[in-house]
């Protein structure tokens, strides 16, 4: 069973955030056992083909879901062909940029999504099969992480093909006046108004923290799609721990 018939049943599927431009490291990361990698292609500053070395670094032993720059056809289509399991597209704020998102990620009659030999098909040799599967077998997540999002999100869940919603809790808390406050009563609620949409159409709920501590709230609510941690976190950390204990 792939990454997205497991999303789809709602499996509890635990990952953590690359950041940065090493094959090296998806590879290690990969090598530990997490169920996907949330590849961070909005604020980061790899290519296409940085992000096509660590897909096969990784070699399918994580699924690999890519943060798009934007959510332009070009953008999608390019990170799709390099062989993603999945997008995730940040700041969706209306159900129109939904469909679009959405659109992007199948292949004509359900979408827009060009046709072209790529590594995703095996560069050809596997066209047909591919062909057949990609419009059920790519994710397609969208992020909740603006006010505007939160306001819209009943209309946001009606749309065919969403797969999951992820929160994007500091951008949302930004959007509300409330910088980095990702724990304000106001923020929460914000929060809880788009999970309980999502239950309502038994779309997976995904939630970033950067430890594992601050997404266990949202493991015990019945999120699906966590996220927790990342590569530059990881590297930072064990150096100052280690640094730490030979000063005493």
């Amino acid at each position: 069973m792939n990454f997205t018939q497991r999303l789809r049943q709602n499996d509890l599927l635990f990952g953590t955030m690359l950041t940065l431009p090493s094959p090296e490291i998806a590879e290690m990361i990969s090598s530990c056992g997490y169920d996907w990698l949330f590849m961070d292609g909005e604020h980061g500053n790899l290519s296409t083909l940085d992000w096509q070395r660590m897909l096969q670094a990784v070699a399918g032993r994580s699924a690999a879901i890519i943060r798009v720059a934007t959510n332009s056809e070009r953008e999608i289509k390019k990170i799709l062909d390099i062989g993603a399991d999945g997008i995730i597209a940040p700041q969706v704020n209306t159900a129109d940029e939904a469909r679009h998102v959405v659109a992007c990620c199948k292949y004509p009659p359900q979408g827009i999504r060009g046709v072209g030999l790529a590594r995703a098909q095996g560069y050809g040799r596997n066209f047909t099969d591919y062909m057949k599967t990609a419009n059920v077998s790519i994710a397609v997540i969208i992020q909740a992480e603006h006010i505007d999002a939160v306001n819209n999100i009943d209309e946001i869940v009606e749309v065919d093909g969403i797969d999951a919603v992820f929160i994007g809790p500091y951008d949302l808390s930004a959007s509300m006046g409330l910088m980095g406050q990702v724990d304000h009563p106001e923020v929460m609620e914000a929060i809880d108004r788009v999970g309980r949409a999502c239950q309502r159409r038994d779309i997976s709920l995904g939630y970033f923290g950067t430890t594992a501590e601050s997404v266990q709230d949202y493991v015990s609510k019945g999120y699906h799609l966590i996220c927790a941690g990342t590569d530059a976190g990881f590297v930072v950390g064990g150096a100052q721990e280690t640094l730490e204990k030979l000063r005493g």
